[in-house]
């Protein structure tokens, strides 16, 4: 299957289109509090004019709190987010989309258009999106082999 054929767009579709946000003054202990309320592994951060300026991860815990032994209580999001984001727009290819978290070692793309934030896609999302239509292409080959072919 060709899946520079299917672009992100196709995959937030059959999601939840709620990005979830906070400011870059909240503690990391509140945005981890919210991120593990949300069962979610990003929040994307924007500043107090709403402009996207980040995002923060489980990763940025691990790397820049944990390891560094600083207070999650007292250590605004914005010391510790990763501010150079790859993003991605509606229009990228699935496949592309993957080469990107492969090769940026990233499990969640923001998708973007002019700076406006239009959703999120991560590993799980495209793995769910490519088991969906894995199963859809092996169900139209069962039809196919095992039903009369009118031709």
């Amino acid at each position: 299957m060709n899946l520079n054929k299917f672009e992100v767009k196709a995959l937030i579709s059959s999601k939840e289109h709620a990005v979830h946000c906070i400011l870059d003054t909240s503690t990391v202990e509140s945005s981890v509090s919210e991120m593990n309320r949300l069962c979610i592994g990003s929040l994307m951060v924007k500043n107090a004019s709403g402009e996207v300026v980040g995002i923060f991860t489980e990763r940025d815990v691990l790397v820049w709190v944990v390891s560094s032994d600083l207070d999650p209580r007292t250590t605004p999001v914005r010391e510790v987010m990763t501010s150079g984001f790859t993003s991605i727009h509606p229009g990228c290819p699935v496949e592309e989309a993957m080469q990107i978290m492969t090769e940026k070692r990233v499990r969640h793309l923001p998708i973007m258009t002019g700076g406006e934030l239009d959703g999120m896609i991560s590993i799980g999302d495209v793995t769910r999106w490519l088991l969906e239509i894995n199963e859809m292409e092996a169900e139209n080959l069962r039809r196919y082999a095992f039903s009369d072919y009118p031709g």
